[in-house]
């Protein structure tokens, strides 16, 4: 990873984090929230950060700081197809 990337990562991770400081302790936050808070245009450009989301919660997952969900079940997040959601893990 680049250095950028590091960095981009690193305020993916915080951002994830800080969204769910803001809500309650069992609440959800979908990968788009983190993708649209650290994006600074007012495009859809956002999307191009989904994927780099989902490797920031992996690397969070891993540290044992959250935990990926499926239909509100934790799953695998390298196992994980389609849409999830973030949460503190419990």
């Amino acid at each position: 990873m680049t250095g950028n990337g590091r960095q981009q990562g690193r305020r993916l991770e915080q951002a994830i984090l800080e969204l769910l400081d803001g809500r309650a302790p069992t609440a959800t936050i979908c990968p788009s929230d983190a993708a649209r808070a650290v994006y600074d245009g007012d495009d859809d450009g956002w999307r191009a950060l989904m994927e780099p989301v989902r490797r920031a919660a992996r690397r969070l997952v891993a540290a044992g700081e959250v935990e990926v969900t499926q239909g509100g079940r934790p799953v695998d997040p390298d196992a994980a197809r389609g849409p999830i959601r973030i949460r503190r893990l419990r």
